[in-house]
């Protein structure tokens, strides 16, 4: 972890897949911002696999809760907080004793800094921050990286991905069945992902589906196997998770379905072969034991129509 720069900025990130990829175009201005500068960004070391595929200048400083601060050799000539808005992470980038502090303000522990707004867009939210504190554009639809070099376990693949961090985000499996169903007969490969914890998920839409049983890679691809699966999919069926950001990483066709979150706040981008289907009115709770009922709105039917819709605007596209 050797730093060759006189100057150095941390910015915190320590959360997961979906977080790290909305927070890319961010990290990208933030780079051209401080060209002089050395970046480590404190995050996961398991999402290191993605950080080599964005092309950004940056060294992956390991931190995987808020409990404590990472041990630094120096303290960073500016710290970033691009993790969140809560006194927890605000006395985490201050216990580095940066040089200077970036972050949106939070009144209990008095940083001061732009307003947080919870309705904003999680790709603009950061972008904001960066461009009011360095003056500098941050292109809110930089979220592109590269596909991985190596060969996916299948190539163009339908990916249904069934689950999510919690359960009022996941879409009932046997919805996910039908869809894995009608891409199989459709003559196009038909794969089940999913972690290490969501084999029985994935399996039982699997098998609800009739795919043959070596379709399932739930719990079987590490995070560079996953990126490259995704990366050369033909379709990706998912609810408001990681692996939706990673489809739009990579521009794949993809269907993306929301409940608790409108896709206001998480969707894709607009510009590209991405459909976020929603019929919510409210926002409600996206840490439910629950499954949402607005995520019950969202029928076999709507989700095969908004399929079909992208594949076809892929094929326009070329």
């Amino acid at each position: 972890m050797a730093l060759s720069r006189s100057q150095t900025v941390f910015v915190l990130r320590a959360l997961g897949l979906g977080d790290f990829l909305t927070g890319l175009p961010a990290l990208r201005a933030l780079a051209r911002a401080l060209p002089d500068h050395a970046m480590m960004i404190g995050m996961p070391r398991g999402l290191e696999p993605l950080l080599a595929l964005t092309g950004l200048p940056a060294t992956v400083w390991p931190v995987t809760d808020l409990s404590a601060a990472p041990r630094m050799g120096r303290a960073p000539s500016i710290a970033v907080n691009l993790h969140g808005s809560g006194p927890q992470s605000h006395r985490l980038i201050a216990a580095l004793r940066p040089g200077r502090m970036v972050a949106y303000g939070c009144p209990d522990v008095s940083v001061e800094g732009p307003a947080w707004d919870d309705a904003e867009h999680e790709v603009r939210r950061w972008c904001r921050l960066v461009s009011t504190a360095f003056g500098v554009d941050a292109d809110v639809g930089d979220l592109l990286i590269e596909r991985p070099g190596h060969r996916p376990a299948v190539a163009d693949a339908v990916v249904i991905h069934p689950g999510a961090a919690h359960p009022a985000r996941r879409w009932p499996t046997d919805r996910f069945a039908a869809v894995a169903s009608w891409a199989d007969r459709q003559g196009w490969p038909v794969v089940v992902t999913g972690g290490s914890d969501e084999t029985g998920l994935a399996e039982e839409v699997r098998r609800a589906a009739g795919v043959p049983g070596e379709r399932v890679l739930a719990g079987r691809t590490g995070l560079a196997e996953l990126a490259a699966l995704v990366g050369a999919a033909r379709l990706v069926v998912t609810g408001d998770t990681g692996v939706a950001h990673l489809a739009s990483a990579f521009r794949t066709p993809s269907v993306v379905l929301f409940g608790p979150t409108p896709p206001s706040r998480w969707g894709p981008p607009r510009a590209g072969p991405h459909a976020a289907l929603w019929k919510g009115t409210t926002v409600g709770n996206p840490f439910g034991t629950e499954i949402d009922p607005a995520l019950l709105e969202i029928s076999v039917e709507d989700v095969v129509e908004a399929a079909q819709a992208v594949l076809r605007l892929t094929a326009q596209l070329g």
